[in-house]
């Protein structure tokens, strides 16, 4: 600490104006542990050397300290790793903390028992969108359609990632995605931010979206957009139909009312006043 500073004063953790207390070997354990995903659940340290610019040996001793502490774990004999279930248990407690779980998990059970269809909640997580509850159908059709809590999919190209960026500006889409061409998982995927913009537009206007086959061959959803006390989109709820297309029978049934009614009952658990999203999309020029 600096001659003469108050502890008391000292300045927030997430002020990023100051980087004067940012801890580089912590830094750099984090950015290690960031590295892994479903695509690359095992690295080893050349190659996270290589990605974070940071010298092997140093590497290689992040890597002891995180397998240590239960955070990573050794995928074989040689010195490639894995995430630990340190990892997991953190996941867990953070989903356990979230007042979004806690409040929507009675209301997505709710929709699965009136629809007969596997229910979530939906955030979004940068380019990604992330699994954070679910119930599950019992229906025979599902037994091979599980997603799991904490399963990421890429934003653009899923609906659910379509509806949660609804709030977002043209420009904060670009600086999301600076890349001029993005990554194609099918044939519907935007291809570029300009038509992800487009896209995202329509669904925001519709206050809805469903698709069919879109990021998985065979699957159909419904989602709507869940708001907080500030108006803005928070999550979203989504229903997962095992079929390449939704058959006119099941919209007659009312499957988006009540889809948009679930999201509808947890935006008001959650304080959303109706017409304060219209402020700050006005904010932002929307």
């Amino acid at each position: 600490m600096k001659p003469g500073m108050n502890p008391d004063t000292l300045p927030d953790a997430a002020d990023k104006a100051d980087t004067n207390y940012i801890v580089p070997g912590l830094e750099r354990g984090l950015q290690i542990l960031t590295q892994f995903s479903p695509r690359e659940p095992v690295l080893g340290a050349p190659e996270l050397s290589k990605r974070l610019r940071i010298p092997r040996t140093t590497v290689f001793r992040l890597l002891q300290t995180l397998e240590s502490l239960g955070f990573l774990e050794r995928a074989d004999k040689d010195r490639n790793y894995r995430l630990g279930v340190a990892v997991l248990r953190l996941g867990f407690e953070y989903l356990s903390s979230l007042e979004l779980t806690d409040l929507g998990l009675p209301i997505i059970e709710n929709l699965r028992d009136a629809t007969g269809l596997s229910s979530h909640i939906v955030i979004r997580d940068g380019r990604d969108v992330v699994f954070v509850a679910k119930a599950q159908s019992n229906a025979p059709i599902f037994s091979s359609v599980k997603v799991n809590v904490g399963t990421r999919l890429p934003a653009h190209a899923t609906t659910h990632g379509h509806v949660l960026m609804g709030d977002l500006t043209l420009a904060e889409l670009r600086a999301l995605y600076p890349e001029p061409l993005l990554d194609a998982y099918t044939q519907y995927t935007p291809e570029t931010v300009e038509a992800l913009y487009e896209q995202v537009r329509e669904d925001a206007e519709r206050g809805y979206a469903f698709s069919q086959s879109l990021f998985e061959r065979g699957i159909s959803v419904v989602t709507a957009p869940v708001r907080n006390d500030s108006g803005r989109i928070a999550a979203v709820i989504t229903i997962t139909i095992p079929r390449p297309e939704i058959d006119a029978s099941l919209f007659e049934s009312g499957l988006i009312d009540k889809v948009r009614h679930a999201a509808d009952e947890l935006s008001r658990r959650l304080n959303y006043r109706p017409g304060t999203e219209n402020k700050y999309m006005k904010s932002l020029g929307l």
